[in-house]
């Protein structure tokens, strides 16, 4: 009996790897275009870091004129959650980073080299791990869960590397005949690969962020095939990136230990390996120390996070690219208004050590974000987010959708446009003012340097009789803001005022607060001129009266 009768023994029924070779050809893509994929596994809340994968893969395919693809790693199904695969999906759609291939939905796949879920690829594993076999580049395994713990513990006690190699690999000396035998009595088993390395040798690897990096060579006889014929992660990597054609593993720096076995896999098995490219792990800054971002503590580490307080799908991948690519803050500066679509992303100008993700930070990027939108924009964006999640500004938006619109396009499109929102969770609040059951007009208001509550009522008295009106143009209207302050005896200008304090009580500045707090009750807001358009005379000489 040879290794090809105990391949056959095993996988009776598994194909010829030529019908895989055949079944999924070699990509026909044009010259330096990239093959990229994401991972994920359908354990629950989508994390923030499969949404920063996605982002890179996306941008590495669409620059290549590449693909983008998403294989979902379903192989360890004890933590696999009901609905996951769908989750995933939802969440790649919600931040615009649908692949090119994959699955879309639990159980069907778009693109020619599917399935792209591991647990429906059984066969595949099978004809591969049977083709290592028949090669005597992987054996059976016999030991049983007690006897690799005790043969843990006794390499603790020696003090010893822990693992199965060498004269630790029991099963490895097996003759083809024996293992035969027990395999025919029942005896349960799972499929090792036969390592050849050793580890006091090196090997020397590029990868394409962290540089040239060393290692001592694998020498584990690690498991492909577990007991319930499914393959683990390292088998069925290395399978399904030669099958698909992946030219670039980016993932995280998490895997970095894991090249040697996965080169020493792609070699025996006779295939190219791809490029790798570990990304730095996503670290939060926890009272002065760096640790990796949690789901467990942090609640910006799941992806629908973002969603749930309206920060646009948008405004992370652009603040996920800030963190990525060293050089994007500054092509941001000088390109205010392109599409991120344009921006040169580099792998290797990726940072080596941690990327601080840094919340302030992504809602600074935020505001930047929506101020370049539309009324329109942000109106569609927003009435979206509150029909599932604020059913007040929902009813307040959707009450008078043509003023609506008008509020929220103060200050929009101008070359300096407001930046006081950075998701839509802070919109009602920032807009509810423009809306007259909203605001309260009785509220006890905090107005600043003019506080006296009878110089308040004569300011806004003179000005609804003397001053204001609806048609005035921005110059007249700022023109008769002055002229009220000098009727009150306030400095016309703050300039005049700064040079001689002593002369006035305050400027038109202090006289224009009045105003602007008794018609929002803040005194803070976007250009007072036009919020007074936007509420008109009604509104305006009602609340100023």
């Amino acid at each position: 009996m040879d290794y090809k009768d105990l391949a056959e023994l095993i996988f009776p029924d598994a194909k010829d790897i030529s019908y895989y070779e055949e079944k999924y050809p070699r990509r026909d893509l044009p010259e330096g275009a990239a093959v990229v994929r994401i991972g994920p596994s359908p354990t629950g809340n989508v994390h923030i870091g499969t949404i920063y994968q996605a982002v890179i893969a996306r941008k590495m395919a669409n620059q290549t004129n590449g693909v983008f693809f998403m294989r979902v790693e379903d192989t360890d199904q004890k933590r696999e959650v009901e609905n996951g695969i769908n989750q995933i999906i939802e969440s790649l759609t919600k931040f615009d980073l649908e692949p090119d291939e994959g699955m879309i939905s639990e159980t069907e796949s778009k693109g020619p080299y599917g399935p792209y879920r591991q647990s429906m690829r059984g066969d595949i594993y099978k004809a591969y791990a049977k083709y290592l076999l028949s090669q005597g580049k992987a054996y059976p395994g016999f030991e049983t869960q007690d006897q690799l713990n005790e043969m843990r513990e006794k390499q603790e006690a020696a003090k010893v590397r822990t693992g199965y190699y060498g004269v630790w690999a029991t099963s490895r000396n097996l003759s083809v005949e024996e293992a035969a035998e027990k395999i025919k009595a029942g005896e349960p088993y799972i499929i090792r690969f036969k390592s050849p390395g050793r580890e006091d040798r090196k090997i020397k690897h590029k990868d394409i962020i962290k540089g040239n990096v060393e290692f001592p060579e694998n020498d584990q006889d690690i498991i492909i095939i577990k007991s319930d014929g499914l393959p683990t992660y390292h088998f069925a990597h290395a399978v399904d990136d030669h099958l698909m054609g992946t030219t670039i593993v980016s993932r995280g720096d998490e895997w970095l230990s894991s090249v040697p076995v996965h080169l020493q896999l792609f070699q025996e098995l006779g295939f190219k390996a791809p490029r790798y490219a570990h990304t730095p792990t996503l670290l939060k800054n926890d009272n002065g120390n760096k640790r990796k971002i949690s789901k467990r503590k942090d609640p910006e580490a799941a992806a629908s996070y973002y969603e749930e307080v309206g920060i646009p799908s948008q405004s992370v991948k652009e603040y996920l690219l800030n963190i990525a690519n060293s050089t994007f803050e500054n092509w941001r500066r000088a390109n205010p208004d392109k599409s991120i679509d344009e921006f040169d992303f580099q792998l290797n100008k990726m940072s080596v050590s941690g990327a601080l993700f840094d919340m302030v930070k992504l809602l600074d990027v935020s505001k930047n974000v929506i101020s370049k939108y539309s009324a329109e924009r942000v109106y569609d964006e927003a009435i979206a987010w509150a029909n599932e999640f604020d059913k007040e500004l929902a009813s307040m938006l959707s009450a008078d959708k043509e003023y609506s619109l008008r509020v929220l396009g103060i200050e929009r499109g101008n070359a300096k446009p407001r930046k006081d929102l950075s998701k839509w969770s802070e919109l009602k609040h920032t807009i509810s003012y423009m809306y007259n059951d909203k605001f309260d007009k009785d509220a006890e208001f905090e107005y600043g340097k003019v506080s006296d509550k009878d110089e308040i009522k004569k300011i806004t008295k003179l000005y609804v009789e003397k001053y204001f009106d609806i048609n005035d143009d921005k110059q007249t209207w700022f023109d008769k803001m002055k002229d009220l302050a000098e009727e009150v005896g306030f400095a016309r200008e703050v300039k005049e005022f700064k040079a001689n304090p002593e002369n006035w009580p305050g400027h038109v500045g202090d006289i224009s607060t009045v105003i602007r707090v008794t018609l929002t009750g803040r005194q803070n807001t976007p250009d007072l001129y036009e919020i007074m358009q936007v509420l008109g005379k009604e509104t305006v000489i009602e609340r100023l009266s």
